[in-house]
């Protein structure tokens, strides 16, 4: 958050314009990507991401009355509303993020106040890097602090979550708001999905996270994503018949699932055999990661992959190609898919030594190869939301 910052001076700049006079706080929180444990969130299994150093920033101001004026610098747009039943609106959409957190606060009975808030982010909108978490997290973060009243960080992120699920009306995990509330700067975040227990491990040094975005739209997403959890759900009812015990594919061991793949039609079993798998990858690259071994850990970003194009089939040729381009850079430790699928992104582990080399093999080679342009983004393991009075 430092004073030469131009995004950050541009903004405060931008207040001072909008309102007239000039704001009282900074606040930011960052964007993320998942390092490894895809399709895992939703039964009960370890996720492992990192927040990223792309941010939504604000500067915030209280004011007078029961309303909050938020100014989009991006958008060039001006929303306004009542701290108390905002409703949703179809223009100015990205203000429906921070009327969900207000609506969040009072149901909680946590104390708002209103506020003017000049906005900007650096997180690429639609890249699968979280803009909206980023967004409700900086957005609790500012009413906290204008009201000046504590609040429990994992209680925030629950907040944050149920603002995204009851008032955007998207059904996200936890992941997202809880990396950008609770990251650690250098550090990637183990989360166990079923309890929200969480410890962070440092990345190591000399290595860069870098993010491709393959440019394709995920239209499948959305139905394939709810198919693939009925799947997984068919999978543990099956399960259930031998192992009375288990709640979720969580729970199911390798072992457990040869011995009772006869259960399953073929398809439940890959869709299974993905996730009790990756449930092992993560833990493994816990481990593998705190005794920085980074090419071990970046072997099971391949293995990932792998397991997620063809036991799960939520890939698709452009991301494919991304890794197969990624794995040709000799500085490339590992590369997969990242996301729910059909498009998006792709995380990559690459030696800071490699960065421009992967960014021009890898650039070059998927337009030959798709004839599309892709957008690479370099990125340092941030820590989670931050405020500073100014």
């Amino acid at each position: 958050m430092g004073k030469g910052d131009p995004v950050r001076n541009s903004l405060l700049r931008k207040f001072q314009e909008v309102f007239g006079r000039p704001a009282a706080w900074w606040v930011q929180a960052p964007g993320r990507v998942n390092l490894i444990g895809e399709h895992t969130d939703y039964n009960d299994g370890f996720v492992f991401p990192a927040a990223i150093d792309r941010y939504i920033q604000m500067a915030v101001a209280p004011r007078d009355g029961r309303e909050i004026r938020a100014y989009s610098a991006d958008f060039g747009e001006m929303s306004t509303f009542p701290l108390e039943d905002p409703p949703h609106v179809a223009t100015a959409s990205w203000s429906n993020y921070l009327r969900g957190v207000a609506v969040q606060f009072r149901r909680r009975g946590i104390p708002m106040k209103g506020m003017d808030v000049a906005l900007s982010g650096t997180v690429p909108v639609g890249a699968g890097l979280s803009s909206s978490a980023a967004l409700e997290v900086a957005t609790a973060e500012a009413l906290r602090v204008v009201a000046g009243v504590e609040l429990d960080r994992v209680e925030t992120a629950l907040l944050c979550q149920a603002a995204e699920r009851e008032f955007v009306g998207v059904q996200c995990g936890i992941m997202d708001q809880f990396v950008s509330v609770l990251a650690e700067p250098g550090t990637a975040l183990f989360i166990d999905c079923r309890d929200l227990s969480y410890r962070t491990v440092p990345l190591a040094d000399g290595v860069s996270l870098v993010v491709c975005d393959s440019k394709v739209q995920r239209k499948l997403e959305s139905s394939a994503y709810n198919q693939r959890r009925r799947e997984c759900e068919e999978a543990t009812a099956a399960l259930r018949r031998v192992l009375p015990d288990i709640r979720a594919l969580r729970d199911i061991t390798t072992e457990q699932l040869e011995t009772y793949r006869s259960l399953l039609s073929d398809v439940l079993y890959r869709r299974a055999r993905h996730v009790v798998t990756e449930n092992e990858r993560v833990l493994r690259a816990v481990e593998l990661l705190g005794r920085g071994n980074l090419e071990a850990f970046g072997s099971l970003l391949y293995a990932s992959h792998m397991s997620l194009r063809q036991d799960y089939e939520v890939s698709c040729r452009e991301l494919d190609v991304l890794v197969e381009l990624a794995g040709r850079v000799s500085g490339t430790l590992g590369a997969r898919m990242t996301g729910a699928g059909f498009g998006g992104c792709t995380v990559n582990l690459v030696r800071d030594t490699a960065v421009e080399e992967f960014r021009t093999a890898v650039t070059e080679g998927y337009r030959e190869a798709t004839g599309m342009d892709c957008a690479v983004y370099v990125c340092r393991p941030s820590g989670g939301v931050l405020s500073e009075r100014l």
